[in-house]
Formats: structure tokens, C-alpha cells, sequence
């Protein structure tokens, strides 16, 4: 299968394939006696993996890493486990400092709304955001 034919099936550019190559996601293809690209049965599959990790919140690193332990000949389940467990914690994070942002947004709005413009003074900066200095 060509690299037009294959991005095709996949519905990815033949560039998105060529970097997937460079990156070490798809192993380099045998190639025509015209020089072209001939890539296995397999490459659909592989491609659609990639995809799909990605998709998931993977980097190519990791996917990189599951391929890896696959064409070793292992079943990477168990690193794949873990992978998504460590997403799974970092989103949490995420959404606690999230959370924490949010409600530091409403309490800024709430000062919003009970500032004056007419209060503040030159010293000032803007007392919405920042608390004026003791005086």
C-alpha cells in the first residue's frame, strides 16, 4: 500500500504519516523498485492506534513506549495502565487548581462589583486585583 492510499484509508495527510516515521511511531516501509513507500497489511491498524492514543491525551512518547513493549513482542497492558492512571491524576490536579482559580475569580468579581473608580487613587494600581497598601 502507497502513502497516498493509506493516508486515505486513515483519513491523515501522507505528512502526518511521514512524521509518524521520523518520530519512530511507524517503522520506515519497504519500498517499490520506484523508490516508493510500500507499507504492510498491518499499517492501517497501527495508524489507527496511534490515532486513537492520541485522542486519549497520549504524547508520541508514550505511544511510542506501548509500540515499543508490542514489537518486542510483550503485551504492554500493564504499562498502558499506568500511563492512564498518571493522566488520570494529572487531570485531577488540573481541575483542583482549576477549581482553586475559579474561586479566586469570584472573589475578585464580587470586589469588582462593590468597587468605586471614584475611590481609587493614583497609588493604586488597581484595587480589584491587587489589596491597596496601608495607609
Amino acid at each position: 500500500m502507497r502513502i497516498g492510499e493509506l493516508a486515505a484509508a486513515c483519513g491523515v495527510t501522507a505528512k502526518t504519516i511521514r512524521f509518524y516515521e521520523q518520530a519512530g511511531l511507524l517503522p520506515a516501509p519497504a519500498r517499490t523498485a520506484g523508490g516508493y513507500r510500500d507499507y504492510p497489511a498491518a499499517a492501517p491498524t497501527r495508524l489507527s492506534f496511534i490515532r486513537d492514543a492520541q485522542s486519549a491525551g497520549l504524547t508520541l512518547a508514550e505511544i511510542r513506549s506501548i509500540l515499543t513493549l508490542r514489537d518486542s513482542g510483550q503485551a504492554p497492558c500493564d504499562h498502558v495502565s499506568e500511563l492512564i492512571q498518571q493522566h488520570l491524576a494529572d487531570i485531577e490536579h488540573r481541575m483542583a487548581e482549576l477549581h482553586a482559580t475559579r474561586a479566586a475569580l469570584q472573589g475578585l468579581a464580587e470586589r469588582a462589583a462593590d468597587t468605586r473608580p471614584s475611590t481609587c487613587t493614583e497609588a493604586d494600581i488597581c484595587t480589584i486585583i491587587g489589596r491597596p497598601p496601608e495607609r
